[in-house]
């Protein structure tokens, strides 16, 4: 990538602003709450639109210049978006439905893409207090509620028991052929459900090994963990082995693997005729 080599300078300003966000959160966590539903049915609560006007605000003091796109912004539109060469790209809630059945599961997601790619990428956690960063060129980390950070990688697969996490709030019977599918192949395997970019950040810091999303996503649920994914050493591609592009005519992923080190083709999980 090419341009301004001093975006990893700003890392540190972005914690500090979804930590900032997740204490909003957490305002409204801690009290009674009403969940409305937006045009599409998804959920949504006084949390996330709190969460989103301080993202916003802070962003644009640090990057005035600089465009951004949020779930919870009004939606530009693809004729102006591809003029877009960097970006912010915002979940400020992560995880609405776990948010609303308070298990903790949400996260706060800030990505910074340059060129259709995640170049900087911070994921919060606010219940507890748990952040995920990484920059290209910099490293990826894990920091504690406590500020301790330590860096991270992925663990390498090549078949055996593996870890697979799931969505909590998304299973379904493609899942359920996929890890069919892997115990033909490799046996009894472990699982863990979660809900957000928890499930790419659990692979990303080793303690996962593939995570299948074999259903719909959109672009700001996963830039920022893919971030962090990618520069701890794993891969998060559609089932062609093809990196996710950001910024598309539709914000909408293809169904995709967050998946550690190694060479192992999981694709054969999910190909017809296998």
């Amino acid at each position: 990538m090419t341009g301004d080599h001093n975006h990893c300078a700003e890392l540190e300003q972005v914690v500090a602003i979804a930590r900032a966000a997740s204490d909003r959160i957490l305002d409204v966590y801690e009290r009674d709450f009403r969940v409305d539903n937006k045009a599409d049915g998804s959920p949504l609560t006084e949390a996330d639109t709190a969460a989103n006007r301080l993202i916003v605000e802070r962003l644009a003091t640090l990057a005035p210049q600089r465009p951004l796109l949020s779930e919870e912004e009004k939606l530009v539109g693809y004729n102006e978006r591809a003029a877009w060469r960097r970006f912010w790209l915002i979940d400020p809630l992560d995880g609405t439905r776990e948010f609303a059945q308070r298990n903790g599961e949400f996260t706060v997601n800030i990505a910074l893409i340059e060129d259709g790619r995640p170049l900087l990428g911070v994921v919060h956690v606010p219940v507890s207090g748990i952040t995920y960063l990484a920059c290209q060129g910099v490293g990826a980390f894990k920091q504690e509620s406590d500020g301790t950070r330590h860096k991270i990688q992925v663990r390498r697969y090549g078949g055996g028991r593996a870890t697979v996490v799931a969505s909590r709030s998304h299973p379904g019977a493609e899942l359920e052929r996929f890890l069919a599918r892997l115990k033909v192949r490799e046996g009894e395997y472990d699982t863990a459900s979660l809900g957000s970019s928890l499930k790419i950040c659990l692979v990303a810091e080793g303690s996962a090994d593939i995570y299948p999303r074999l259903g719909p996503t959109s672009e700001w649920d996963t830039a920022a963990a893919q971030c962090v994914l990618e520069v701890a050493g794993g891969r998060l591609t559609d089932l062609q082995g093809r990196s996710l592009f950001y910024n598309k005519e539709s914000l909408l992923n293809p169904w995709f693997l967050a998946s550690g080190g190694g060479d192992y083709d999981w694709t054969c999980m999910v190909k017809d005729g296998d």
